[in-house]
């Protein structure tokens, strides 16, 4: 019988709003999982206990619904316990034999920038081994973020562990390089927007140039800010798709020009139709369709089960 657990906590005050939320899951599924994984805009690190798990890129947005379930790499598939996933803007495929156990840590991207203190242009739309960056976190008495993963696994409860996780990155906060208060104020004026800010006046409210703007961005965000308002125009299309609103008042609400503009970007960053990404939503929330909380982000469409 499918079996998981599930654990949410926020992490404490002084590391919010930086860092946005721990999720913590165990699954003994009895089967292989595969899930589609669409561009947020967060910084995921997932924390592995011990299993594997196989990420690959997505094929091209022209092909069948089969052949994008396929799981075709454009990054490269890699097999990894824990996984820093930086912003982005295409799908990735999640595969496991069923049985995964860890810690996933919802991050603002600059954030991530302090706690890794390394330029976020390098984990842009790739899913890495966070030790790969060839930095050292910070102090403590883990040298490596693999051994604070297999730390955390040996500890009894999520309590325990997020507690834990509470103390390390308040340390790697303070050790790390400080983000830039403008590049925090203009990613909120970005946020609070929805991605609808138009770039010009997000550098001019925080005194920069837009090249200047872009610059920051690349550094201590990852992508560009246009890029990013892509990103969280389309997680705002994909909440009102999934809550029952119909595509033209999604593409009108969410900035758009049009319907087409709405279904070009939504196959561009999840493989899928908006007709295809709601029909599958639904299907996740019948019954057995698993964790309701598998989402990485609380009340946000992130994901869907190929398989």
């Amino acid at each position: 019988m499918d079996g998981w657990e599930v654990a949410l906590a926020s992490p404490h005050p002084r590391l919010r709003p930086g860092i946005i939320v721990y999720r913590g899951f165990r699954l003994a599924l009895g089967r292989p999982r595969r899930r589609l994984e669409v561009p947020i805009g967060a910084v995921t690190l997932m924390l592995g206990f011990e299993h594997p798990v196989r990420i690959s890129g997505l094929a091209s947005s022209g092909q069948s619904q089969h052949a994008r379930q396929s799981g075709q790499s454009r990054q490269g598939p890699v097999t990894l316990v824990s996984v820093l996933s930086g912003l982005g803007t295409t799908p990735v495929v999640g595969e496991h034999d069923g049985r995964l156990a860890g810690i996933e840590v919802l991050l603002a991207p600059w954030a991530a920038f302090t706690l890794f203190g390394t330029a976020l242009h390098e984990v842009a739309d790739r899913n890495l081994d966070p030790d790969a960056l060839g930095v050292r976190p910070g102090p403590g008495r883990w040298g490596s973020v693999a051994e604070l993963a297999a730390a955390l696994g040996t500890l009894p409860s999520w309590r325990e562990r997020f507690a834990l996780l509470d103390d390390v990155f308040a340390r790697w906060s303070k050790a790390g390089p400080p983000s830039c208060e403008r590049t925090v104020r203009a990613w909120s004026e970005l946020v609070r927007t929805r991605g609808a800010a138009p770039v010009g006046h997000i550098a001019e409210e925080v005194g920069w140039s837009v090249r200047q703007l872009e610059n920051r961005f690349r550094e201590q965000i990852g992508i560009g800010p246009k890029a990013a308002g892509r990103v969280l125009r389309l997680q705002r299309a994909r909440r009102m798709l999934v809550a029952g609103r119909t595509q033209a008042e999604t593409a009108a609400l969410c900035g758009f020009y049009d319907q087409a503009h709405l279904s070009g970007e939504f196959r561009a960053m999840t493989g899928c139709t908006p007709r295809e990404f709601a029909a599958m939503r639904r299907a996740l929330r019948a019954p057995g369709g698993g964790p309701q909380s598998a989402d990485r982000l609380t009340d946000e469409p992130t994901s869907l089960i190929l398989a």
